[in-house]
């Protein structure tokens, strides 16, 4: 007996050792000074690295992204935008065009592991670099390097001399160090989508013309000896230098951007028991939507904050830059000449990533619903909110049905670069996780959907979720079983089509005949209107689900529906009165690919 007890002991501690190490997360510490030349666009500089090794493995190589050399004719980027068929217009063939001054590259001039010199491999935007000495589990090793790039004409995300005028863009501008978490090495190419990366602390020194305002990652260090709008008096400070350093520091974040312009207008305010928020802009009379962001970025702030929880950081800054929106640590880059009403959405859009990619992180190359759906959903749950949109998912709906009717419809979980089509990419990522987000909120009802999401974002903040992680958060907060609609949602192509085929009346009692066309089944709400204008709400339980959800007291929950069954008769009482409409989710909540029928009007209401 007392063996037995050891044994089982022994098991427990072994079992809770390995969940503690599956999700044990890498570390790096970046020490950066660079000096950027605004004559010739070269950017030189010195990074000092401390990456811990807290894997259960024994690592003996190590990599580096060197995200600038996709802007050379012939990369990946280039080919891959030059034959696909329906190309980004803002990158076409205009890398394949690109002369040598105007090209992008990263040059590790030197690098060494613990003061010994290391072999290295450059392919593409990749460096493998062959370790001096192996770095064993739990242990960590300095990596210092001495690097060049030149900046890129801005084409897509970095560069230089956007659109708008921005001078630089500076987003993947440094040699950054590859994730390698359970699933080992993450080594996608920069061909066009998002990113991964590791956490740690930034500390980051950037010195360039005097002249220049720099917006960025972190909290600015030297604020008060710098001005440009920073300084706690908030006034312009007199200074005769040819040149600047500016002193950034970030705490546990897996990213570092900065923008730079001798233009840019800086707007300050505050988050109420929250972070200042920081806005910079070239102020000509297309930006003068800027001068309202502040108030409408603290009502976001602020819906967010209650809807999904805390933002953990004491700065966010959004930034005028790049060619359309990108999120970044505690900062965006975004447009901003565009119709106002667009700006604002993008800045929601945006923003709303902080809390996803900033925080949660999850892979974007590997899992892009779970960042960019989740942001669109809240860019358009705020929007509702804030800016009184009364159908702010339509876009959503309308792109999905148009696609998925289409016959182009892609898998949502397929890896973000491997698409056949730009649109398809767009549809899964954006437009069917945020329907995503919306079917299971109709799944299991409006305060199990918001007490899942923040709970969600209270257990994997700074943990890199994976979807079975989401989901199984979302099922404890509402006690259902929701993995089949993920694996249905992300990793087929299966459609939601329900059909009202008619009714069947007589003497206040009526049978209602529904039928499954799709093969994506789904729990039903069903609004029956009578004659008199009365309604009864009707909800049909999946047998999926295996629990229901809460619904008034004055719906009428019906027997459930098992999905192998395509049809479906729903019996009701009604005395008295003749039921004049059937409408099959009339909170438009489904994304079912042929509403047109999902209603009936009851000649005569019978």
């Amino acid at each position: 007996m007392k063996v037995c007890v050891l044994i089982g002991i022994i098991l427990t501690i072994g079992n809770n050792l390995f969940a503690q190490e599956y999700r044990w997360q890498q570390r790096a510490d970046y020490t950066m000074n660079v000096t950027l030349d605004v004559k010739t666009h070269i950017l030189r500089g010195t990074q000092k690295l401390v990456y811990h090794n807290n894997s259960p493995d024994t690592l003996t190589k190590v990599y580096y992204h060197l995200y600038f050399n996709a802007f050379q004719p012939g990369s990946m980027m280039d080919v891959r935008s030059r034959y696909i068929d329906d190309p980004d217009p803002r990158i076409g063939d205009r890398i394949s065009k690109l002369q040598p001054d105007e090209i992008g590259y990263q040059k590790v001039r030197s690098l060494t592991q613990d003061g010994a010199a290391v072999t290295t491999r450059e392919y593409g935007t990749l460096l493998e670099v062959q370790l001096a000495k192996p770095l064993l589990p739990r242990s960590q090793t300095v990596f210092e390097m001495q690097f060049e790039a030149q900046v890129p004409v801005q084409i897509r995300r970095s560069g230089r001399h956007n659109n708008e005028g921005i001078d630089y863009s500076m987003t993947q501008w440094y040699p950054k160090l590859a994730e390698y978490d359970h699933a080992g090495w993450h080594l996608n190419p920069y061909v066009a989508r998002e990113f991964h990366a590791v956490w740690g602390d930034y500390q980051v020194n950037i010195t360039l013309d005097s002249r220049y305002t720099v917006a960025g990652t972190g909290v600015l260090v030297n604020a008060d000896s710098i001005g440009h709008g920073y300084g706690s008096s908030g006034k312009a400070i007199k200074n005769n230098r040819p040149t600047l350093t500016w002193r950034f520091r970030a705490s546990n974040v897996h990213d570092f951007a900065w923008a730079a312009d001798p233009d840019y207008k800086h707007l300050r305010t505050k988050v109420p028991d929250g972070p200042e928020l920081h806005f910079f802009y070239q102020p000509n009379s297309r930006t003068k939507v800027w001068e309202s962001l502040p108030e409408l970025t603290v009502r976001f702030f602020q819906f967010m904050n209650e809807h999904v929880g805390p933002y953990p950081y004491e700065t966010y800054s959004v930034i005028q830059g790049g060619d359309g929106g990108m999120e970044y640590a505690m900062c965006t880059l975004v447009v901003g000449e565009g119709r106002p009403a667009s700006t604002i959405s993008t800045v929601y859009h945006e923003a709303a990533h902080a809390w996803f990619q900033g925080v949660l992180a999850n892979n974007e190359a590997t899992h892009a619903w779970m960042d960019e759906g989740f942001a669109q959903y809240y860019q358009n749950e705020a929007k509702g909110a804030i800016l009184g949109d009364a159908d702010p998912h339509s876009r959503v709906y309308e792109g999905y049905r148009t696609l998925a009717r289409g016959g182009k419809e892609e898998p949502m979980e397929q890896w973000a670069d491997f698409f056949t089509i730009n649109d398809a990419y767009r549809v899964a990522a954006y437009f069917k996780g945020c329907i995503l987000l919306r079917h299971l909120k109709y799944i299991v009802g409006d305060e199990n959907f918001r007490k899942g999401m923040r709970a969600y974002f209270a257990t994997w903040k700074f943990r890199h979720p994976e979807p079975l992680d989401f989901i199984r958060v979302m099922e404890k907060a509402s006690g259902m079983q929701l993995k089949w609609h993920l694996n249905l949602w992300t990793n087929t192509k299966k459609q939601i089509d329900y059909i009202v085929q008619g009714i069947e009346a007589n003497a206040g009692r009526s049978i209602i005949r529904l039928t499954r066309k799709g093969e994506l089944p789904m729990p039903i709400d069903l609004k029956v209107t009578y004659s008199d204008g009365s309604e009864q709400m009707v909800h049909i339980p999946l047998n999926e689900t295996v629990a229901v959800k809460p619904v008034a007291p004055s719906w009428h929950v019906a027997p459930t529906w098992d999905w192998v069954n395509p049809n479906y008769s729903l019996e009701l009482t009604h005395p008295g009165k003749q039921v004049a409409r059937i409408d099959i989710d009339p909170s438009g909540a489904l994304a079912d690919v042929t509403p047109d029928n999902n209603f009936l009007i009851v000649s005569g209401g019978q």
